[in-house]
């Protein structure tokens, strides 16, 4: 690959950057190296300019529809073959702070006092013992997420479950005005850094050591999801379908509806299957961008890689994903993070392509409302397994917007005092001071609005269908 071409001015910005950089003790050679290469390809305007006539709409051999995969083997001995070539990793880095909580997300309560982390280890040691197979877990941790991650796993070193931990990169927040890095202008502690994104698992993998111990153990394939999508468990077909068909890289998509419009999708560009993202698209074709008619599709980030082409990859430096950059302000100064996604490594690997799966496989809790969902009748809870309930009709789930009162999870539990049934809602607004009894039924449209300064409490077994309720004497 050549080197990006920088003006003299930027390649000026870049050499008081190195040699800034490798003043910092704090990280290793990989990372300051990882850095470098990441803001000189980001100086360099190297930023994949999409040409949108040259799109063109997967065909379902590049984006293969979940239902003709065949089925996975029925043989026990076949299954445990196909199981111990394969790894799974979660997304580990992010705290629970937007949802009001403090250390790693993933232990976050989701149902029956069991954290995202508890379902995930109990999933895999089901597996283990059912076929008698070795599925290792690896969670890659940010430096926020590192030292009570390790707390936690001690908790499951009973379990039937091999628990890898490894950290992504940690990289200096840039300076955006003269682009010095922030530790080294005096912002000590956590604030200096930031992680690069989750596109920063392949280099990551293979730098902390795990890349070369998982292949020594002779695994094959790799398993990577967000550790708070619900849906994202391990799936035999799909892992069948990879190994017959030698596929490098699998990105599990669904389709879109109204609430995934920014999601990126999957296009075939040039003869090869690729990401393309929102904010790669240039302003007078976003609307084109947001249509179900045309991009039907949205990335899951369930994403299946082949180890030895990880590897390959990452030691030729193959792997130049679209560059991310996120504006951050950090003590009154404008800082810049560069990140880069997993999903727009796709286009890099051989034989990659797009599996069009279920909506079940895309379960992801982000906020309070999506904990309303998991934590009601919708769903039940199987050997780790979040199931939904078969009695809802509506194959979409109910649209749910809380108020900022319910925001955080600690405030979200104290104004439930059990959590209703919505098996027949199909949407529910809060907002204002609002406070739910127990075992009340929710059905149809329901608007729930405390007048300002009013408190307004929903007694124990009402039953709300397509009501807005602004007072007591709507109820």
């Amino acid at each position: 690959m050549a080197a990006p071409t920088l003006s003299a001015a930027d390649a000026e910005k870049l050499n008081s950057l190195k040699s800034s950089v490798a003043g910092l003790p704090q990280i290793s050679e990989n990372e300051k190296n990882g850095f470098i290469n990441l803001v000189a390809r980001f100086l360099s305007g190297e930023a994949q300019h999409v040409d949108w006539s040259k799109i063109q709409t997967p065909t379902d051999e590049v984006v293969v529809p979940y239902d003709t995969l065949k089925p996975a083997p029925h043989d026990p001995a076949e299954t445990k073959k196909l199981l111990d070539k394969l790894v799974v990793l979660k997304l580990n880095g992010g705290l629970g702070t937007t949802m009001g909580c403090t250390g790693p997300k993933s232990v976050i309560e989701v149902r029956n006092g069991l954290t995202f982390l508890d379902l995930i280890v109990i999933q895999i040691e089901n597996l283990n013992k059912q076929y008698g197979c070795n599925v290792p877990l690896l969670l890659m941790n940010s430096f926020n997420t590192h030292d009570d991650t390790q707390k936690i796993v001690e908790k499951y070193s009973g379990a039937n479950v091999e628990i890898h931990t490894f950290n992504q990169s940690q990289y200096p927040r840039l300076i955006a005005e003269d682009f010095s890095p922030l530790p080294s202008k005096g912002v000590t502690g956590k604030d200096g850094w930031y992680p690069p994104g989750h596109g920063d698992v392949f280099p990551s993998l293979r730098n902390s050591g795990k890349l070369d111990l998982l292949l020594s153990q002779g695994k094959e394939y790799v398993f990577i999801a967000n550790s708070d999508n619900l849906g994202a468990v391990v799936d035999l077909k799909i892992l069948n379908h990879l190994v017959n068909n030698k596929n490098e890289y699998c990105m599990e998509v669904t389709p879109k509806t109204l609430a995934d419009v920014k999601g990126g999708t999957l296009i075939s560009y040039e003869g090869r299957v690729q990401l393309l993202e929102i904010a790669q698209v240039a302003d007078e074709h976003v609307n084109e961008f947001k249509s179900i008619e045309k991009f039907k599709i949205f990335n899951t980030n369930n994403l299946w890689a082949n180890l030895k082409a990880i590897k390959r990859l990452v030691e030729a430096d193959a792997l130049k994903m679209e560059i991310i950059p996120n504006p951050k302000e950090v003590e009154g100064i404008k800082v810049l993070q560069l990140e880069t996604a997993a999903g727009a490594a796709i286009r890099f690997f051989d034989n990659a392509i797009g599996n069009n799966v279920p909506r079940s496989r895309f379960l992801p809790v982000k906020a309070t409302s999506d904990l309303l969902l998991v934590q009601s009748d919708l769903y039940t809870l199987e050997d780790g397994f979040v199931i939904r309930n078969k009695a809802r009709k509506n194959p979409a789930n109910p649209s749910i917007e809380l108020g900022p009162e319910f925001k955080k999870v600690g405030n979200f539990l104290n104004r439930f005092k059990s959590i209703p049934s919505i098996v027949e809602l199909d949407s529910l607004k809060v907002t204002g001071d609002v406070w739910f009894g127990a075992s009340i039924t929710l059905k149809g449209k329901v608007t729930i609005v405390a007048k300002p300064g009013a408190k307004l409490e929903i007694p124990d077994g009402a039953v709300l269908e397509n009501k807005e309720i602004n007072g007591p004497e709507d109820i």
